[in-house]
């Protein structure tokens, strides 16, 4: 089982291991990450292993939300992503 995690807004320092501690500590591996800045601002996408979480989806995005309070935090378990990206 995995999910989706976006992150996007102004760039500073530490998001990556912020977001990457939140995931750890809820037993969630990552395992993909792409980011980049544009700008002054910082995207993200995140795919990681919830097979073995030791929370929900929603207590960890409220979790990586509170390690980065100014971002736009999304997390989406990836069933649900595929059915919204599929034609």
């Amino acid at each position: 089982m995995k999910a989706v995690i976006t992150v996007i807004g102004k760039d500073m320092v530490g998001i990556l291991a912020s977001v990457s501690t939140a995931c750890a500590e809820a037993n969630a591996n990552v395992v993909e990450v792409t980011q980049s800045v544009m700008d002054k601002y910082f995207a993200m996408i995140m795919m990681i292993d919830i097979s073995r979480l030791n929370c929900s989806l929603d207590e960890l995005k409220g979790n990586i939300e509170s390690s980065v309070p100014t971002m736009t935090v999304h997390v989406m378990h990836e069933d649900i992503f595929n059915s919204m990206h599929r034609i």
